[in-house]
């Protein structure tokens, strides 16, 4: 009887929740929602007009084929401007959203200030990653596409923000370097390199001959087609620099357009194995990487053999 009793009673809570919902559903559709897909869509189109020209400066550094320099600051703010956009645009996203819904954002940003203030002495590793970022693109230290080494790694910049710095070496390993952590900058991609080439000759080889004919070569290296825009000076030889045993070493240097030393010191290291042969010059031996066995002398006696008991 008792459950009877409260069926019609229970049916009318059930018809005011569906009316209830219904009615919150058809105002949610009516006013909210056009209002979240217009922020959306201006957040995109501005997020595509940030991409429109992020693009353009990377096409422009594409362009800047005679100067290097300008080419890795175009694609470094290009980097900077792409990941700093995803974050303002989120978060005015978030506020709007907020603001349809009826939810005052201001307690919220005071939470997170106080929060904020709570997390910063325990994580001032940040501040000083960005601190850093900051001094490193004023300072214009290195850019996007420079071959640099930093905190001991030697690679090329990939990525560059004000919090990290992305490397990547040349076996394809990328590292990812807080800001914070790089002390010492060695850049080297700026003005020019030094392909610098230590050639070990055998002791019995003339001197004179020997750096007259890595001169020559070198030299040929120098004006060669292919190499003719990328040396940037003429070679210079050094005479003898260190003496081994019987290994003597002859430093030849070429200075050359910057991070362009790989492809002059593989054709110049190939074009010396060529003269050297033709010309009779025997290339120097390591004396670390020697092994000396000593002859046996056929005057002295035979070594005795131990008794067996």
């Amino acid at each position: 009887m008792h459950l009877q009793a409260m069926a019609p009673q229970d049916e009318r809570i059930l018809q005011v929740i569906k009316l209830d919902w219904h009615n919150d559903i058809i105002l949610f559709l009516q006013n909210k929602l056009p209002k979240i897909v217009v922020v959306l869509v201006v957040i995109f189109a501005l997020q595509r007009v940030v991409l429109l020209f992020v693009k353009k400066m990377r096409t422009r550094a594409d362009r800047q084929v005679g100067n290097f320099h300008r080419a890795a600051q175009l694609r470094t703010m290009a980097s900077i401007l792409r990941a700093t956009s995803i974050g303002v645009l989120g978060f005015i996203a978030f506020l709007q959203i907020l603001n349809i819904f009826d939810i005052p954002y201001q307690p919220i940003l005071a939470s997170a200030g106080i929060v904020g203030v709570g997390i910063g002495l325990g994580a001032q590793s940040i501040f000083k990653d960005m601190l850093n970022g900051i001094f490193i693109l004023v300072e214009d230290q290195y850019n996007v596409g420079e071959v640099v080494v930093l905190a001991g790694l030697k690679g090329t910049v990939e990525d560059l923000s004000l919090r990290r710095t992305s490397v990547r070496d040349g076996d394809g390993t990328l590292y990812i370097i807080p800001n914070s952590q790089i002390a010492t900058v060695s850049n080297l991609s700026r003005d020019f390199s030094v392909a610098t080439l230590q050639v070990s000759v055998d002791a019995s080889a003339n001197p004179d001959k020997v750096i007259a004919l890595l001169g020559k070569v070198a030299n040929e290296v120098r004006h060669d087609s292919i190499f003719k825009d990328i040396a940037i000076a003429d070679p210079v030889i050094l005479g003898v620099d260190k003496i081994e045993g019987r290994a003597v070493t002859y430093p030849v240097q070429i200075r050359v357009r910057a991070n362009q030393r790989d492809g002059v010191l593989r054709e110049l290291r190939r074009r010396i194995i060529i003269a050297f042969e033709k010309d009779g010059i025997p290339l120097g031996n390591d004396p670390a990487n020697m092994l000396i066995l000593r002859a046996p002398n056929p005057t002295a006696p035979p070594a005795q053999q131990p008794l067996v008991g």
